[in-house]
């Protein structure tokens, strides 16, 4: 029999928030995982569906939570959805929340600091940009053709492994040494873009490169394919604003929290390169190794 109280993911789809239900089943946890359209729906942006899910919450009995907003706490409005929810959230027996957060971004530590003050236990994940970004975003339909384009020029990054945010946030889930804490979590070593284009085509074999585009050319040639505004203007911010050299120096976070280094770009080129994340359709349809593989 059952004994333990479901822990919560809103986001239970995303590039974390899946890996962290991969890692909670695992164990044995019962998970209640969000999505917009899944068994347990919820959309940040359509507050109306909020009743009726907070009370399906609260009669499972979660009084754990990892929490991602889609899709980035940066962008305006994210506060107040922060605010609500974590007053709906609480009163609905929440005792702990794990918030995915963005290292450098000060609009973000202005939702961190209403989780903080919420009166539940908490636990600040600030992370890099993700190395999942170059394998299941749009950047990997660029790789696929052979030429990335991004407005990043050589500012270093150091890329932080969404695996290795996934075990820090299911121990944060599982541990209470983990509350009060703000882990700044990036990868062992900073690249530039160029660079890890270039750690890619080694691992993939491929002859890829990198060219750097004016951003604004690139904004508006993401807007003519169709990319929502807010992902638009998201991705303007990143480029402009958080990719500025503020993050280049790794961090401690993942030792701090795991007790070991964290995973190094170039093992997850590697493993996202064996499971055809950068391998054109055709030759993915005519390799049964890669059939069905997830990337």
């Amino acid at each position: 029999m059952q004994t333990q109280r479901p822990i919560l993911i809103v986001g239970g789809t995303g590039k974390t928030g899946r890996r962290v239900t991969e890692r909670l089943t695992a164990l044995g946890h019962p998970i209640l995982a969000t999505s917009r359209r899944g068994d347990l729906p919820f959309d940040w942006q359509e507050r109306a569906g909020w009743p009726a899910f907070f009370r399906k919450m609260a009669l499972a009995g979660a009084q754990s939570a990892y929490v991602t907003y889609s899709p980035d706490l940066a962008l305006p409005g994210a506060d107040q959805a922060i605010a609500a929810f974590m007053g709906a959230a609480v009163g609905a027996g929440i005792r702990h929340i794990v918030l995915l957060s963005g290292r450098g971004e000060p609009e973000a530590q202005t939702c961190e600091a209403i989780v903080q003050a919420s009166g539940a236990h908490w636990t600040i994940l600030r992370a890099n940009w993700f190395m999942q970004n170059f394998s299941e975003t749009f950047v990997a339909e660029g790789l696929r053709a052979g030429e990335l384009l991004l407005p990043a020029g050589a500012v270093p990054e150091p890329f932080i492994d969404a695996e290795d945010i996934a075990e820090v946030a299911a121990a944060a889930l599982l541990g209470i040494g983990h509350w009060g804490r703000i882990y700044e979590l990036s990868g062992p070593r900073a690249l530039t873009f160029a660079e890890a284009v270039a750690e890619i085509a080694t691992a993939s074999g491929r002859d890829l490169r990198y060219r750097e585009v004016p951003v604004d050319a690139f904004a508006k040639s993401l807007a003519e394919a169709g990319l929502p505004a807010e992902m638009v203007a998201l991705v303007r911010y990143l480029f402009t604003t958080v990719l500025d050299g503020r993050n280049a120096a790794p961090t401690q976070g993942v030792q701090q929290a795991l007790g070991r280094q964290p995973r190094d770009f170039a093992d997850y080129a590697r493993k996202a390169a064996a499971q055809g994340a950068w391998t054109l359709e055709e030759e993915r349809r005519a390799s049964p190794a890669l059939q069905g593989a997830q990337i």
